[in-house]
């Protein structure tokens, strides 16, 4: 009567790589963890920002110098140029992060050429982020399993934040239950 998703290949890696970063950045029950004392350095990548991750980290004793690479800007802003919400949000968030007292907030590294951009989707961009983590030593903080995963191959510390994503239901067709119940009284199914 039920049919059980079939699980595809690319699926069971994703959920394979997740497991081995969730020690990294959650506790075992789903929520963040706390911070220790020692003040450090983070680098935010375009999905934790858009995320809206950072005042959570922040609330959590999040202490130390907040690295925003100018490529992550650079992706904002075209998201808002574009007219899309994640980038009107995401400098909001950002803007936001200069009025908290216990974190300072600098801008570094280059913003991205036009073949950088126009590479965006095999990883140009995110290896501007991570050149950025690795001059700074710093923690890169992400929500992209990609950037995660490419980030703990370099041997840098990365904090990856799941993201929730809500189930969609199927949507089931009215003509579909029409035909149901035609068929089950044995009648022809009319055009109406």
């Amino acid at each position: 009567m039920f049919r059980k998703t079939k699980i595809t290949r690319s699926q069971r890696i994703k959920i394979k790589a997740r497991r081995s970063l969730r020690n990294m950045s959650l506790n075992g029950k789903g929520k963040f963890q706390n911070f220790p004392a020692q003040i450090k350095n983070y680098v935010i990548d375009t999905s934790a920002i858009i995320h809206k991750f950072l005042p959570r980290l922040i609330s959590k004793g999040m202490q130390g110098k907040i690295l925003i690479p100018n490529a992550v800007m650079a992706e904002l802003e075209n998201l808002a140029n574009k007219g899309r919400e994640e980038g009107f949000l995401g400098l909001e968030e950002i803007a936001k992060l200069h009025k908290i007292k216990q974190i300072k907030v600098y801008f570094e590294g280059l913003r991205p050429t036009e073949m950088q951009i126009k590479f965006a989707k095999s990883g140009e961009i995110d290896a501007l982020i991570r050149e950025v983590a690795i001059k700074n030593k710093a923690t890169l903080i992400t929500a992209d399993l990609v950037q995660a995963k490419s980030t703990q191959a370099y041997g840098l510390e990365v904090l990856f934040l799941r993201t929730k994503f809500k189930k969609q239901e199927k949507k089931r067709f009215l003509f579909f239950k029409k035909f149901r119940k035609h068929r089950k009284h044995q009648k022809p199914i009319s055009a109406s």
